[in-house]
């Protein structure tokens, strides 16, 4: 079946979907976010809300935000990371979430299209002055591959923090499991930063909001609701974010249903804390993440 690539336009943003066998794939110029993944008839792979606004400079909920040259609160960053920022309020997550992206290319093949979004615009982050370019590189074919770059085009070292905030579709936060994590440490942000280790396979009882570090390659997240296992295959990142909201929280987020805890997942591959990422002039490094589904 051949490859279809189209630009489409979703609210007040413009888009682009391709269609590859029977998947499905939009993704944002703004942020560059991949907003939904879909294979087949059942439950989408990636989550997109219910109560999603595509607003020009505004953040989408869901999808695959990429938060980049920081992830989460500029504070909680190394101090190197936060020297790079000259600017007062320092937005969450980063600076390129809510500014459009180029379209570098786009192909298609007898497997699978292509996107590659660059964001070049030194303009567009000025309290960032440095001349590091990041470009994502987003692939569908059996499976979904995105591939954030960055390159240090100046003349000092630059810091930086970045994630890939996949939001994953789950029938039920009571029935999935997170595997690969066993006795992985973790800094419990919600008890005061502790660092934790963890024991066997993660579960979800409750708010989530952790940052493993020394990670594998390979994490699974076993749905049995859903009859499926969504495996993150990692290069160039030993970090992720694991959060889900749950009851109190989900009720004070913009764009999200008071009920919509119970059916997304974030599981984010990161580049935090230890795993930060130190550029020297003319050094470039790849975030990247391949994501595939298959039966339990």
């Amino acid at each position: 079946m051949p490859v279809d690539i189209q630009r489409i336009e979703m609210d007040q943003l413009a888009c682009w979907r391709i269609r590859h066998d029977d998947a499905e794939l939009v993704v944002a110029e703004q942020g560059a976010q991949v907003l939904s993944y879909t294979r087949g008839p059942g439950l989408p792979i990636i989550w997109l809300s219910e109560e999603a606004s595509f607003v020009r400079g505004q953040p989408v909920r869901g999808g695959v935000p990429v938060c980049w040259p920081w992830f989460g609160d500029l504070a909680r960053n190394p101090q190197a990371i936060q020297d790079g920022f000259e600017g007062s309020q320092p937005p969450a997550h980063g600076l390129v979430r809510g500014i459009d992206w180029t379209l570098k290319n786009s192909y298609s093949d007898v497997d699978g299209g292509t996107l590659e979004f660059v964001c070049a615009d030194p303009n567009a982050l000025p309290d960032w002055p440095h001349a590091v370019e990041p470009t994502l590189t987003i692939r569908l074919d059996q499976r979904l591959h995105l591939s954030l770059a960055s390159h240090n085009r100046g003349d000092t070292p630059v810091a930086l923090s970045q994630a890939l905030h996949s939001y994953f579709a789950i029938s039920d936060i009571h029935q999935v499991t997170v595997e690969g994590l066993d006795g992985r440490p973790y800094i419990e942000t919600l008890e005061g930063w502790e660092q934790r280790k963890q024991e066997g396979n993660l579960l979800f009882t409750g708010e989530t909001d952790r940052i493993y570090l020394d990670l594998p390659p390979t994490l699974s997240l076993c749905d049995t609701g859903a009859g499926r296992r969504i495996t993150l295959e990692t290069r160039g990142s030993q970090s992720a974010v694991l959060w889900n909201p749950w009851i109190e929280k989900a009720k004070r987020l913009s764009q999200f249903a008071d009920d919509a805890w119970q059916r997304m997942l974030c599981i984010e591959t990161a580049n935090v804390m230890s795993d930060m990422v130190c550029l020297e002039p003319g050094a470039s490094h790849t975030l990247s993440v391949s994501i595939g589904v298959e039966p339990l």
